[in-house]
């Protein structure tokens, strides 16, 4: 069980780490998250300076893992998988490499207090993601969706510190798998092309969609209803992992309200798309992001007082 740190230490846990943050390795992971997740690097804007490096390099070494996965030939994705593995385990224990993510995430973990174990648990996301390109039950894909996103949550509540306990890794952990569900919701169409299948077979089964009309790319009546049933199940995950949120301190509660609200807000286009999912890819503009922020900044406003937070 990870617990709770609602205090940060105020300097770093390894004295072989330097605190003067590494702003080249910093750079880095910033490029990384700026390049690869538009919402999530304009959400990461709204934390303390010092936090927002430590978000980037988490990030950056979650991406890292995730591109081994999709960008190698599968026989050496697997070797260069136990490489990252390896290498964020020694960043983490103090004994970073000279790879530049390695070096912002040993910086980020001697500041913060992030552990290695949801990092283990994301590294065994990723290796499914080479072993395994159907699931056959929902419970099987809520796992897959807890290890590649859920464990997020626990990398990023202890750099901003927290009230709650246990209960508001809970709900970090719901909001993470629902933003997963989101970008498989969003991806299928680009998930079809790698050959992975994240919609359940016994989902499938349900509302009458063949591995053919998948093929095909067909938006039948049966394709859209499994397509809503998911998109219901992502948006209760949002609704009880919203209510973590307000008990993040200082910058980092609007940050991540931000980033939950346009992730949601993906929904709504898939939606829009007519459920095309196949041919399209359901996305907001930065006008768009940027349109939210007033919404957010109340909606918070609203979940906090419900919360007895504000």
């Amino acid at each position: 069980m990870i617990r709770s740190q609602t205090q940060l230490p105020s300097t770093p846990a390894n004295p072989n780490v330097s605190a003067c943050p590494p702003m080249l390795a910093l750079e880095h992971c910033k490029a990384i998250t700026k390049h690869h997740a538009s919402t999530f690097y304009l959400g990461s804007k709204f934390f303390p300076r010092e936090q927002q490096y430590a978000v980037w390099a988490v990030y950056g070494a979650c991406r890292v893992g995730d591109d081994t996965v999709d960008e190698l030939e599968p026989d050496a994705a697997k070797l260069e998988l136990e490489v990252w593995r390896n290498r964020v385990v020694s960043a983490i224990e103090g004994n970073p490499d000279d790879d530049p993510m390695a070096v912002a995430l040993s910086w980020a973990a001697a500041k913060y207090p992030i552990k290695r174990a949801p990092f283990l648990e994301l590294y065994l996301g990723l290796k499914a993601d080479l072993e395994k390109h159907r699931y056959e039950t929902l419970d099987e894909l809520m796992l897959y969706c807890r290890r590649v996103a859920g464990m997020v949550g626990f990398m990023i509540s202890p750099i901003s510190g927290f009230e709650g306990g246990q209960t508001t890794l809970e709900q970090a952990l719901k909001l993470g798998m629902a933003m997963q569900l989101t970008n498989i919701l969003r991806d299928v169409g680009e998930d079809l092309d790698r050959g992975r299948i994240y919609l359940p077979c016994e989902l499938l089964e349900k509302h009458g969609v063949s591995e053919s009309d998948l093929d095909e790319r067909r938006v039948t009546r049966g394709y859209v209803n499994l397509i809503r049933e998911l998109d219901g199940l992502a948006r209760n995950l949002y609704r009880e992992g919203w209510h973590g949120i307000p008990k993040l301190h200082g910058g980092a509660r609007f940050a991540v309200a931000l980033a939950a609200g346009a992730y949601e807000g993906i929904l709504g286009a898939v939606e829009r798309n007519g459920f095309d999912n196949f041919n399209h890819r359901a996305h907001l503009t930065n006008p768009q992001k940027l349109a939210m922020i007033p919404g957010t900044f109340w909606n918070l406003r609203r979940i906090a007082a419900v919360s007895n937070l504000a």
